[in-house]
């Protein structure tokens, strides 16, 4: 009995707490204070035909319910857990760093193209081209590679291309190179700085 009746005056002090001029009520006597501010209500707020609480409100756990599990207490205490190993200084991880992968902005510039005809150059600009990258080659003996005019950075590799869409060459950055072969032939093709 005792704890229905604590059950309800709480649940009545709570409703009683969410009370805003929002819902009708009008505002608060602090409301004027601060404007955006509703104020609680003061005092507690009884249900009518409820007699208010008077004296000291104390509290202590409620014991389990009947075929509940265990209570906190009844749980074992965890174990400490084991220390963490230090992390190397930043000094030390600086290497791998170095191992990010290349972007398209990385890419451009002119390259040293080195294939089994000879070596030429090969510009990758950051100028757009449709939906592609202009590019350009000079003094290539390889026709393919004579006729690039665009190019693009695509799932970590370039992509060269020749004017109407053929793909002239595939390549993937390596340490600071770009390798790979040519479409038509599967010759391999370098690019370097």
């Amino acid at each position: 009995m005792r704890i229905g009746l604590t059950f309800t005056l709480c649940s009545a002090l709570a409703l009683g707490a969410c009370q805003s001029s929002r819902f009708g009520d009008g505002p608060g006597p602090l409301a004027s204070a601060r404007p955006g501010y509703n104020a609680p209500a003061p005092g507690p707020v009884v249900e009518p035909g409820l007699a208010a609480p008077s004296g000291a409100v104390t509290s202590e756990p409620l014991p389990p319910l009947p075929g509940s599990g265990p209570t906190v207490a009844d749980v074992p205490a965890m174990p400490a857990p084991a220390p963490v190993e230090p992390l190397p200084p930043a000094t030390a991880q600086l290497p791998q760093m170095a191992s990010i992968a290349p972007s398209r902005s990385s890419v451009v510039g002119s390259w040293n193209a080195r294939e089994a005809s000879g070596s030429c150059r090969v510009q990758l600009s950051s100028a757009p081209a449709l939906d592609l990258y202009r590019a350009s080659a000079s003094g290539c003996a390889n026709r393919d590679l004579a006729r690039v005019s665009a190019w693009d950075f695509r799932d970590g590799e370039v992509y060269l291309y020749q004017p109407g869409g053929a793909v002239a060459a595939r390549l993937r950055p390596a340490a600071g190179s770009l390798d790979g072969v040519l479409a038509k032939s599967g010759a391999p093709l370098s690019l370097s700085r």
